[in-house]
């Protein structure tokens, strides 16, 4: 529950649609099929709350995994926590960001000889 609860309170936190429909206004753009301001905020919550809802209950069972395995198979003796495969999985994806933005620089490089 925690799990949900803290992805929703991050997303919130992060994401502002008000923020983003202005900005969106702005600089002209607008989302198909939807009018600009009022209509392309609720949008974006509207879609906001859905994406949100389904990848916070998807981090919810990755959470929990771990003791549902061990519920299973009687195995007590799982070292790694569902918590703990979230962090790992998100420094892995954030290594493999930085090691591609490094070979993009370096291909970059090659060019500007």
């Amino acid at each position: 529950m925690l799990v949900i609860g803290f992805t929703f309170f991050y997303t919130i936190i992060v994401f502002s649609p008000q923020k983003i429909s202005e900005e969106i206004q702005k600089q002209g753009g607008f989302i198909p099929g939807i009018r600009p301001g009022i209509a392309t905020k609720q949008y974006l919550e509207q879609v906001l709350y859905k994406i949100t809802s389904v990848g916070a209950v998807f981090l919810g069972l990755i959470a929990v995994m771990p003791t549902i395995l061990s519920a299973i198979t009687g195995i007590s003796g799982l070292v790694i926590g569902g918590t703990s495969i979230l962090i790992v999985v998100s420094v892995i994806l954030e290594t493999f960001k930085m090691m591609e933005s490094q070979l993009v620089m370096k291909s970059y490089d090659k060019f500007a000889r």
